[in-house]
């Protein structure tokens, strides 16, 4: 990437009143959606997951894995790991293309939680940490963020301790998907999210239930988060942030950066 491209994406949260975000979403968050939601006020977008021991093995794995092109900025890779080395050695091959690597802690699905990664690393705070301060000190550009998602813990007070040793360990900011690893549909916990936001110096960011621009609102005013992040939400209509619905523009939009995307 030219330099002249990068996005501050720690600065934004820091300086924009609340930054929007499209969530890593697998099958779905890849390049044309990407291009199509910062069309309608996305401040900033991640890939799906990608498993990080398979993208640093496979270069069949890397291309089928992560696209971007010119405008697909500020752009965060998430990746599921679940050890210093092959974190921060995705982090350091990625880091010249993206803004900022994620590291996910809050995917429940079984089989990711059976191999190691996703939500049950919300109970190895100490391995958390390492990986982030190996991730810190192997990406030597700038500027560029190492961050985490999470979903909480029944103990919230355990879910605070977690955070502040991510924050410790030199994570950029922190995003919180306010449900534990065995909830699906209930109502987002907002009061854990504003205790951890309370709890930290270092931007939060609140996911779940954002499916509108009143339910961001709303969920920022209870939850103080510096940024919301929307999954089923913005896949259902990519034109959330705008504020308006799913019009034939926004189809015509979707068609056009289909076929610039993946125009042979």
């Amino acid at each position: 990437m030219d330099d002249s491209r990068r996005c501050d994406v720690l600065a934004l949260l820091e300086s924009s009143p609340t930054t929007k975000i499209c969530a890593p979403m697998v099958r779905y968050s890849k390049l044309a959606f990407r291009c199509l939601v910062r069309q309608y006020g996305c401040d900033v977008a991640y890939t799906p997951m990608i498993i990080a021991d398979s993208f640093l093995k496979s270069q069949k794995a890397r291309d089928a894995d992560f696209t971007t092109n010119d405008v697909d900025r500020p752009l965060i890779v998430q990746f599921a790991a679940k050890n210093p080395e092959e974190f921060a050695s995705a982090a350091e091959m990625i880091a010249p293309d993206a803004d900022g690597v994620d590291l996910n802690c809050g995917c429940p699905q079984r089989w990711a939680m059976q191999e190691g990664y996703g939500a049950c690393l919300i109970d190895e705070p100490q391995l958390i940490a390492e990986m982030i301060r190996e991730a810190r000190n192997r990406v030597t550009v700038y500027p560029f963020t190492v961050s985490v998602k999470i979903r909480i813990h029944k103990d919230i007070a355990q879910t605070v301790d977690f955070c502040r040793q991510v924050e410790q360990a030199g994570a950029s900011f922190i995003t919180v998907h306010g449900r534990t690893k065995l909830q699906r549909c209930e109502p987002v916990n907002t009061e854990a999210v504003r205790l951890i936001k309370d709890s930290l110096s270092i931007p939060v960011v609140h996911n779940g239930d954002v499916n509108s621009l009143e339910s961001m609102h709303r969920l920022v005013q209870e939850t103080g988060a510096d940024g919301v992040m929307a999954a089923r939400g913005i896949l259902k209509n990519p034109a959330m942030f705008a504020g308006h619905g799913v019009d034939k523009q926004v189809l015509s939009n979707w068609v056009s950066v289909s076929l610039s995307v993946y125009a042979i």
